[in-house]
């Protein structure tokens, strides 16, 4: 037993894209594609849209098929995006590793939950290798269900057994956060590894030393 408060963090929630490693999707047509032609290309294909369906779940041989039909002519521009996945993670969001280290040697719980397809979650670990350190990690298109949805964060407290009030949650999106939140879960916006060193002190779930 031990007189923490209702309210201590026993458990810490990543997200792990721009929170513990880069992705930018732009980096795999670099010096390969004209920029007015990966513009275009994400354009028409409404990349945020399909790229949250690969989330969810969905194959990528389905999201061609797709392409091919509606804009036949960025059918062999996806093809490169997931030929060269792994150049759209340039590495580790800077400071991050060490919150994560830290909190684990704090005796907090760290964990993972991210949107990322099935079939490119393989490159996660190379990127930042912090990722391998996590607890688990919750994939949404192993899943089959991404954030925002309730379900995923339902999932993750049930699957490791977390108490919401004592998980904090960080995410770099608004959407995401105000869902977790909606569950229960402690919740902060991502802007930095420091500002999130500096909420995880103010906590408790960090020594002020760290």
């Amino acid at each position: 037993m031990t007189d923490r408060p209702d309210s201590a963090v026993d458990a810490v929630v990543f997200d792990l894209g721009n929170v513990l490693v880069h992705w930018d999707p732009v980096l795999p047509f670099a010096g390969r594609l004209p920029d007015d032609a990966v513009r275009q290309f994400f354009a028409d294909v409404d990349f945020p849209a399909l790229n949250h369906r690969q989330d969810a779940g969905r194959p990528w041989s389905e999201a061609r098929a797709e392409v091919a039909a509606r804009h036949p002519e960025h059918a062999a521009t996806l093809d490169l995006y997931v030929e060269r996945f792994a150049d759209s993670l340039p590495g580790p969001v800077p400071g991050s590793a060490a919150v994560v280290d830290d909190l684990r040697a704090a005796g907090v719980r760290v964990l993972g939950l991210t949107n990322w397809s099935a079939e490119t979650f393989h490159h996660a670990v190379p990127a930042a290798p912090v990722i391998g350190r996590l607890e688990a990690v919750v994939v949404s298109g192993q899943e089959g269900v991404a954030k925002p949805d309730p379900r995923i964060f339902r999932l993750i407290a049930q699957r490791h057994r977390l108490d919401p009030a004592r998980t904090l949650f960080t995410d770099d999106s608004p959407a995401n956060v105000a869902a977790a939140a909606a569950e229960g879960f402690q919740a902060v916006l991502f802007t930095g590894a420091a500002e999130l060193r500096t909420d995880l002190v103010a906590r408790g779930a960090l020594p002020a030393t760290a």
